[in-house]
Parts: structure tokens; sequence; C-alpha cells
């Protein structure tokens, strides 16, 4: 807060679930009753996970960030949330550009109907299913696109189409794997190395 001059953080999340992630969700509970937090949130929270740590704390995570995009779409994930009353906000939704997300002829021919583009269709489509969706981008001419998906609205067809794309999978990890951990764990070390 002092490198950002500020008397407050409007949202923080832990993470990923590894580690003492429960010592430091109490931490953040502190800091939120302090008001230095405004909202308190987790990331990478499987369904369990989610619901043990929005069941046994005081104070349950507001947002849960998890991969959503059209190809992996977190809808078990996103019920959950809705029945403990988080909010679910997606990170990549774009994929970033995996499996040839901006070509995929589905999302294309939606966005032909509209005259938008595949990017546009995307976050529309995850608006309308009520997920909070940041996107990434340092062109400004990209930026400019992303914020106009607000002149038109998906058809409940286009929705429809949209959801038989699931695969249920990650297009990066699953945190349920021994794997994943074991990569979190040395990108722990490399950075405390370049510390």
């Amino acid at each position: 807060m002092k490198k950002l001059k500020v008397d407050y953080l409007d949202l923080v999340l832990l993470h990923q679930p590894f580690s003492d992630y429960y010592g430091a969700y109490h931490a953040l509970e502190d800091l939120y009753k302090e008001g230095k937090l405004k909202a308190i949130g987790v990331s990478n929270f499987y369904p369990d996970r989610l619901s043990d740590i929005a069941a046994f704390n005081e104070i349950a995570p507001q947002v849960n960030q998890v991969e959503v995009n059209p190809l992996n779409q977190q809808i078990f994930a996103q019920e959950n949330m809705i029945k403990n009353n988080i909010q679910i906000e997606a990170w990549a939704p774009f994929g970033e550009g995996r499996n040839n997300m901006f070509d995929n002829e589905v999302l294309k021919n939606i966005g032909a109907k509209y005259g938008k583009s595949v990017a546009q269709v995307i976050l529309r489509w995850l608006i309308q299913r009520g997920v909070v969706a940041l996107a990434k981008s340092t062109h400004v001419e990209r930026m400019e696109e992303n914020f106009n998906i607000f002149d038109f609205k998906l058809s409940e067809e286009d929705m429809e189409t949209i959801k038989n794309l699931d695969t249920g999978k990650s297009l990066f990890f699953n945190h349920q794997e021994a794997s994943t951990v074991d990569l979190f764990v040395k990108f722990v070390e490399q950075r405390r190395n370049k510390n």
C-alpha cells in the first residue's frame, strides 16, 4: 500500500490452495476487518476447497478467480460459487489463444452474426453468464475492442452453442494434481533464488 500510495486495497486474492492457505486467509480476514482490504477472495480453488474455506472461516471469500473460457467453462464450479454467494472471476478468458481459440469456427460464425470479433463474443458470453472477465492486453486497440461489448446480446441459441464447446479440462494445469504443486514449488524456489 505504501508503494501504491493508498490507504486500502479494493480486492486481494489468495493465489493458490497450497501450503498454509488457511493461515494466509486468516491474515486476509484480519486486514479486511481493519479496513485495509475492501474485499478478499481466493484464486484457483476447486469446489471442495472453496466450500471448505467458505464454511470454516469467519468471512467467506467474496471472489474466486478461476480459469474460465469457452473450452473450460467451470459450470459446476460456478453453481457452487452461486450457492456460497461467491463471485466467479475468469482468468485466461481467451485461453491465451491456446487450441486456436481465436480461430474457432463456432466462435467466428457467432461473431460474424453480430459484426464482432471472437474476443468480443467470448467476453459477452462471460458477462451474460455472470462471470467477471479480466482480459489482459497491452494494445490500446484491443483494450478498446474489449470494452465494445455492451451494444449486443448473444441469443440463447448462441449461448447454448458455446456451452457445447466445453471440454471440462484446463488449458493450463489441474490444481488437484501433484505435478501442479511441484510446478508451483519450482516457481517459488526460482523467485527466491532471484532475490
